[in-house]
Parts: structure tokens; sequence; C-alpha cells
């Protein structure tokens, strides 16, 4: 089992997971974190940590869309391993439904 990032993160990015987690598996791109599914030891003291709730189990039906593109952006974007900078304009976009068509970025940071 492992956690999932979901679209709750982009334009978000608190980082608060990133500053709990015991075995560093969160990836940065531009507008987004992933979690590596092969590092994470689904100890879930990253999911209460984050204010937008966009971390679920992987049993969760929401984490059906994002296993793969975490996957696939663990293994391309720099991991990071202490909280950084979050965007100005987080909170305004905490709580937008659908972000991923409009806002979501393959750029690493």
């Amino acid at each position: 089992m492992t956690y999932v990032v979901t679209d709750g993160c982009i334009r978000c990015k608190y980082q608060d997971c990133v500053e709990v987690c015991p075995v560093d598996c969160f990836y940065e791109g531009e507008t987004m974190l992933v979690i590596h599914p092969d590092e994470c030891i689904d100890c879930g003291v990253c999911e209460p940590e984050c204010p937008a709730d966009a971390i679920v189990s992987d049993t969760d039906p929401r984490a059906d869309r994002w296993l793969p593109v975490n996957a696939k952006y663990a293994a391309i974007w720099p991991n990071i391993t202490d909280k950084g900078p979050v965007p100005d304009d987080a909170d305004a976009w905490k709580d937008v439904p659908d972000k991923e068509k409009f806002l979501f970025s393959t750029e690493k940071m």
C-alpha cells in the first residue's frame, strides 16, 4: 500500500507532509507534489498534515486516477526533504475543484 497525492495539491503545495515523512518519498513539480509509491511505507503520517486534504490511501477511490501520475512524476521530478516556500495564493486555490484541467504542469521545480 501507499499514499497518493491528488489534484487537491495543485497550486497549493503546502508541504507540511514533507516535514513529517520518515522516508523522504515526496517529489516536487511546478504545481504540485507527488509520492513515490515504491518508497512510501504506508505509515500515514502525511495524510492528516495536508491542509488541502490532497493525500489519500491507495485504497481510496480518489487514488485511482492519481496513483499512476504519482509514480510517473516521482521518477522525473526532484526529491524534496524539507518544506520550501508555499505559493502566495495557496489558500485561494485550496478548495477549487477540478484544478487538474487547467493548472496541472509536468514541469520540474
